[in-house]
Parts: C-alpha cells; structure tokens; sequence
C-alpha cells in the first residue's frame, strides 16, 4: 500500500521541516513517496532541497521514496495529499508588495493591507488551476494550503474550484498556545486556546490548562510579559485598556490593525535603516540554502527558525497524520464556517478549532461574535470576499472597492494611486488584469 504526498513549492525554505515532520511522524503516518514541484524559475533551490531531503531521509533509515520535478500534473498521479507553499513572483514580487504602500505612508506587508491584497491576486488563479489538476488527477487527495494569505485562499479555492478537499493552516494559533504554555509554565500539550474569527484576524475567547480557565491569568499577563510573534513580526506589546475592554486574547497580527500608526512608524524606520522584510528575508534565504548545500549536512538547520513561517509544515503535517488516522483529535484549521460561528455565512471560511477525521475538520460551534470585535470581523470578511471576486473577475473596480474596504487602506484617493501601482508593477503576474486591458 502507497502513502504519496506531493509538496507543491519544494523549493521553499520551509521544505525541510515538512520531511522533518514526515519521518519524525513516520510509525503513525508512513508516507512512502513524496514529490516535490516547483516551476522552471525555482529550479535551483529545488535541485538544492531535493539533495538535503534525500540525506534526512537515508539518515532516517526510513523506506520514503523522494524525487523532485517541474511536471505538477505527472507529480500529482495517485497523491493522497498534497501541501501547497508557493510564492508567484518570489521574494522580489513580496518585496514590491512591501516597498510600495510604505512609499505611499501605509504598512507595507506581505499578508495585510495592499501587499497582501495583491499576495492573494497574484495566487489565487495559480492555485485554482492547481486544485482543478488535482480534482482531475487525484479526487481522492486533501489539499493542505499553507500559502498565504491563507484564510482567503483556501476561501478561494473551496468556493470556486470543483476541489473541496481543502483545507488551510496557519503557525499563529500554534504559537499562542506554545508561548501561553511557556508563560503559564506548562507544556503546550496541556493548553487549549478557544479561537475564534479569520486567518490573521483570529482571538483567543478563551483558555484552559488541563480542562481548567485560566483566561483571566493569561489576559492579565499578556499585557506586560507575552510574546507570541513569529520571528517577521516585532512584539509592540497590548495596553491593559485594550486587553480588559476586548476580553480576547488577540494575535500578533492585530498590531497592523488596532496599533497601525506605531507599527507604521517602526517599518518606515526599519524600511530606511535595513530595507523591506523581504530584503532581509532574501539574505536569509540566501544564508540558509548555502546552509542547505553542505553534503554534511543531514536534518534541517536551526537557522531556519529564523524565517517567519517557521512551524508552519509541522503543522500541516499533524493535520494530515490526523487525517490519515481518523484521530478525531482537536486542530486549529481554516475550514467552512458551518455554523460554527452563527453570525458569519455557512461558507464563509473561518480559523476554528475542529475535531480533525477521515472525512476532514468538524468546527467547533463557539458562539456568536463578542461585540467588541463584531464589527471589524464583519468588515474584514466583506473585504476578504471582495479579494476572492477581484482575483477571479481581474475588474479594477472589485481591486479597487477591496483596496478602499482594507481597514489599514481606506482612503478613496490614495488608494486608488497604490492600486495603480502595484498593478503596474506586478503586470507579469496578474492575466486577469492585464487580459482586460488594465
């Protein structure tokens, strides 16, 4: 019997932790072939991460066939799963989605605001056309996304492929529950964090040690001695104003939406003094695929902790063991809302602790929304829906009403000149747009 998982991206930095995860997990989910895809322009790095995952295997001692290719479709024959990580454009296409809206006095990153706007107009159609090879070649196969913006894609992709075997993964709840667990002094195993609402918009509600609430505990520290940033994200830390008025637990990315004028003033700094974070990401990935060369080399390489996206495949690949073994246990995955949260669309995506099975994630139900944030989640998945339909149509004005509903845009001129832009500058990457004469 044959257990195949095609890694579409290979070529990624992150590619080792996923064989990292594939062999440590080996005994409970025995994957025997795995493929990595790339495209022609990640040719290279893939020769490079095929060579590093082959010495961790034959290190293993494990039975794990591996090859690499450019072939997705011939790749994608008789997978059981298969993980997406893809960036279209590389870093130098992150890194205009970062240079230019803090050319124009806004944050400049790759998942928020314009940057992550056009993160996901340049993906979507990519990954729509992955998921239709995929319901062709393999129904059968989960699709597990971890390419962001994570929660729009999958969104994207479950509302508009013929795939429906999707499901998206984050790091972020796995970090707040690693980070609680340290300033509880506890083991992460013994933390359940309740979440509730979107991908990179998702709070805590609340928090339990061994079935026991310590909510209180924790949101009484977060305030002066938690962090639980991935390593592209400053910690700015939370007033105890905002953490007693919201009674959630919030998430790192809520500095670029509830602290925007302070996080806009330190990478305006930042981007002066050292350049965007994909500039520094680019020497990174530059140091770690030197790293990645050595034929010494043979398990990956703590310097890749360094990347922001670190833990990301460790947590795809619990999912898919979960999957695999109908463990029924409880994940954080962005999956279909299904009531799970009553004051959004059944179909709207949401990042929710599930029951993870053969048949994939039952959400949780949490509730209804706190009014605290009520309203900003309310606007942030009207803007989500937009994205997905200006992807899609490539119509300027669905890119545009998008740009204008982003809570760290909102500005009907100015936004229309960052929009001008980024359009012009990643025309290579956008046929939906350019196939309509914008």
């Amino acid at each position: 019997m044959t257990l195949k998982l095609v890694v579409v991206g290979g070529g990624s930095s992150y590619t080792p932790e996923i064989i990292e995860g594939i062999i440590r997990r080996y005994d409970s989910f025995p994957v025997t072939d795995i493929v990595l895809v790339d495209v022609e322009a990640g040719k290279e790095k893939l020769e490079i991460i095929g060579r590093l995952a082959l010495r961790m295997i034959e290190k293993s001692n494990k039975a794990i066939h591996l090859t690499w290719t450019l072939n997705r479709r011939q790749a994608l024959e008789n997978a059981d799963f298969v993980s997406t990580q893809i960036r279209v454009g590389g870093l130098e296409a992150r890194s205009k989605d970062e240079r230019i809206p803090l050319s124009h006095g806004f944050i400049g990153q790759e998942t928020n605001g314009a940057g992550g706007i056009f993160k996901a107009f340049r993906t979507i159609p990519v990954l729509l056309e992955l998921a239709k090879d995929v319901h062709d070649i393999c129904p059968n196969a989960w699709i597990i996304n971890f390419t962001n913006p994570a929660g729009i894609v999958t969104e994207a992709l479950l509302k508009h492929s013929p795939h429906k075997k999707v499901i998206g993964v984050c790091n972020i709840p796995f970090n707040m529950r690693h980070s609680t667990a340290e300033i509880l002094n506890v083991k992460p195993d013994e933390v359940s964090i309740e979440f509730i609402g979107m991908n990179h918009f998702v709070f805590g509600s609340k928090v339990l040690v061994n079935g026991e609430d310590r909510t209180n505990e924790v949101l009484e520290k977060v305030t002066h001695d938690l962090d639980y940033s991935p390593a592209n994200i400053v910690n700015l830390g939370w007033t105890k104003t905002f953490i007693e008025a919201t009674g959630l637990l919030p998430n790192p990315y809520h500095q670029y939406y509830f602290q925007t004028a302070d996080v806009l003033k330190k990478d305006l700094k930042a981007f002066k003094e050292n350049g965007t974070r994909a500039e520094v990401v680019q020497d990174l990935e530059g140091s770690l695929f030197e790293i990645y060369k050595n034929p010494s080399l043979y398990e990956k390489p703590k310097e890749l902790e360094e990347r922001g996206g670190a833990f990301y495949s460790d947590v795809a690949c619990s999912l898919m063991d979960s999957i695999y073994n109908n463990k029924q246990d409880i994940q954080t995955v962005n999956t279909w809302n299904h009531g799970a949260i009553p004051d959004l669309p059944e179909d709207a995506v949401i990042e929710v602790n599930c029951i993870i099975t053969k048949n994939g994630p039952k959400p949780i139900a949490v509730g209804h929304l706190p009014l605290s944030v009520k309203g900003h989640i309310y606007q942030m998945k009207a803007f989500e829906e937009l994205v997905i339909q200006a992807s899609i149509t490539g119509n300027y004005n669905d890119a545009y009403t998008a740009m204008v509903m982003n809570p760290l845009l909102a500005d009907e001129k100015r936004s229309k000149d960052v929009l001008d832009e980024l359009l012009e500058a990643h025309q290579a990457y956008l046929p939906q747009f350019n196939s309509r004469g914008i």
